[in-house]
């Protein structure tokens, strides 16, 4: 469905996205999951034809433009920069972009309804969107995105700054949008939001992917080792036949195999005031493969 070829921008000395290639398949959601400054917004650019490539093809559905306005017709973009006019009520907002894809009529009005209703604004038709909160402005960017009801759904960073309510049924919506066979790729540097709705994630960073696949698969090769954390009942009086290290009572053991570490330490008549497994996430890939240090 989406297919972009040794894709690469640059801004005079600094290189935004460092000739990559992906591919999404159809009804596949595809994360783009990267620290600030990654290269994710632009590469977004790229394939909704905002952008044109220093280099490299971007084909969407076997086509190699997408700046031609039947391939754009295919494709619904949320930036991450709210694209809504703030004195205009949410159902003008949803007209006015209806209409840039020439919507009228009875599909007009049902568009609408059904948009208002997919954002949960029904009732807040008639206000003024600035007076909405940042979550149902968010709502609002995503509906207007799906208003000429797209194949090719592209979301940037949709969830930055809002409340946990309009965050759940953002993610609600996408899920609803992927049982309808939605082709979505999705930004963010959220791990759990990758780990919840993505088939696949690329890591990248610096304009370039790190790694690519499943969530599992990206865990199994680059997460590490997992660590069981206990507190003892008592120190041991042989404390140098334990595993790991020891603080105290406190006992830490980094191992690839946890729970055989946990049933040989019960094995050996070890009684314990608490137990903790910590396997590696998405969260402790993101962090082997790009870094611990801050980024602004």
């Amino acid at each position: 469905m989406i297919e972009a070829t040794d894709i690469r921008k640059t801004y005079n000395s600094l290189v935004a996205v460092d000739s990559i290639s992906f591919t999404v398949n159809r009804g596949e959601t595809f994360g783009l999951l990267g620290p600030n400054g990654a290269g994710k917004t632009t590469t977004i650019n790229m394939i909704v034809g905002v952008l044109k490539p220093d280099s490299g093809v971007i084909q969407i559905n076997g086509a190699p433009d997408p700046t031609q306005p039947e391939i754009r017709r295919q494709i619904g973009n949320a930036p991450q920069s709210l694209a809504l006019y703030d004195d205009l009520t949410s159902e003008e907002n949803l007209r006015f972009f209806a209409k840039l894809y020439h919507i009228s009529g009875t599909t007009l009005k049902q568009r609408i309804d059904w948009a208002l209703e997919f954002a949960g604004l029904t009732e807040r038709r008639k206000e003024l969107v600035k007076k909405y909160s940042g979550g149902m402005k968010r709502r609002l960017n995503l509906a207007c995105a799906l208003i000429h009801d797209p194949q090719v759904l592209l979301l940037d960073e949709p969830t930055v700054g809002i409340d946990p309510q309009s965050r759940n049924l953002i993610f609600e919506s996408i899920e609803e949008l992927k049982k309808q066979g939605r082709t979505v790729i999705y930004t963010t540097h959220y791990m759990d939001e990758a780990q919840r709705l993505c088939d696949r994630v690329a890591i990248i960073d610096h304009g370039r992917i790190l790694a690519m696949d499943i969530v599992d698969g990206l865990i199994e090769k680059h997460g590490g080792l997992s660590l069981v954390e206990a507190e003892l009942s008592e120190i041991p009086v042989d404390t140098a036949s334990l595993p790991g290290t020891l603080d105290g009572t406190n006992l830490r053991i980094e191992t690839d195999r946890p729970l055989e570490i946990v049933a040989d330490l019960v094995g050996s008549g070890q009684k314990f005031l608490s137990l903790k497994i910590q396997r590696a996430d998405l969260e402790k890939v993101f962090l082997n493969l790009t870094g611990r240090k801050l980024r602004d």
